[in-house]
């Protein structure tokens, strides 16, 4: 395993900056924003597909550097009941899809989607339970006429491209847990996988460890962000909070850095997780911690990390 960073953090910098910064934290992994709902400032697909001397000058940037790109990543909503929406995450993803194929990189992160309840909804519908019947008959409609055909034909644009898929499983899109993206690689095919955030499945109750043993080699890529969950909001309120990410003292749940949501011995199980399957692509740490800043959520993931992380694992045992 490679620990690397989602390049998202460094925004405000050019794209010379930032891999500067990373480079001197002692990182040689980056997964770049291209697009939907992570922005494209370091990197714009269309833009790069369209002259050949800057997509040239793009690729040196990292070659000169000795960094490699884990994953070109357009988190969007493709289902979106909004046309306009849906059509520029979807050429955001085609287009991110065509750019992987030319860099040689393996993974394009995004989400599922979530469509609306019917043709005529203006807005996503996510439904978290099944009765009144109502919401069954919804999840189903939104699965058989909405999320399976587009995936299935997304899945021969990657066939075509040789490109695969990292679906961040994320409440408030159809694919939010371990079965979702299971059900979508069943039914699209194996070009379809996982971009695996621990954030996420604290937030939810689940098992990040059982998680990642049942996605086995459908896990693609993986993020590193943890969660604090609030004892006592959380007794009260449960984990189905819609409170503004800035209302802290008061939410069930917050996003934190690796390491102050859970401690060590939970992310050492997290990574020996990882070994068990086979994973040997890259930790790529994200932040979106509201209680410090970018560059100190940063540097403490990486100092954590590096202590914890196991690159490359057992080759030789003796007794074996």
């Amino acid at each position: 395993m490679k620990l690397g960073v989602f390049a998202v953090l460094f925004s405000k910098m050019s794209l010379e900056e930032m891999l500067d910064y990373v480079k001197k934290s002692g990182l040689n992994t980056i997964e770049i924003g291209t697009g939907g709902y992570v922005g494209n400032a370091h990197c714009d697909p269309k833009e790069l597909l369209a002259d050949e001397s800057k997509l040239e000058k793009f690729m040196q940037a990292f070659e000169s550097r000795g960094i490699e790109i884990s994953a070109l990543s357009c988190h969007g909503n493709s289902l979106h009941p909004n046309e306009e929406i849906a059509t520029e995450h979807h050429e955001a993803f085609v287009n991110t899809v065509k750019l992987a194929a030319k860099l040689g990189v393996e993974n394009v992160v995004t989400f599922s989607g979530c469509p609306g309840e019917s043709d005529y909804s203006k807005h996503p519908v996510w439904i978290t339970c099944p009765w009144p019947d109502d919401f069954s008959t919804v999840v189903e409609w939104q699965w058989e006429n909405k999320v399976i055909p587009y995936w299935k034909k997304q899945t021969e644009l990657l066939d075509e491209y040789n490109v695969r898929a990292a679906i961040e499983p994320h409440p408030g899109f159809v694919v939010y847990n371990t079965e979702t993206i299971l059900r979508l690689r069943s039914e699209c095919g194996e070009k379809i996988g996982a971009n695996f955030d621990p954030s996420h499945y604290f937030w939810q109750g689940m098992d990040p460890v059982n998680s990642i043993r049942a996605l086995g080699d459908a896990l693609f890529h993986f993020h590193a962000k943890d969660t604090r969950i609030d004892s006592q909001n959380n007794s009260l309120n449960g984990v189905l909070d819609t409170k503004s990410y800035r209302d802290i003292a008061n939410r069930s749940w917050v996003f934190r850095t690796v390491g102050y949501g859970h401690g060590e011995d939970v992310w050492r199980d997290i990574i020996s997780a990882l070994q068990t399957i086979e994973y040997q692509g890259a930790v790529s740490i994200e932040h979106e911690d509201g209680l410090m800043g970018v560059n100190e959520g940063f540097t403490k993931a990486v100092s954590f990390l590096k202590d914890i992380l196991i690159e490359d694992g057992a080759k030789d045992l003796w007794w074996a």
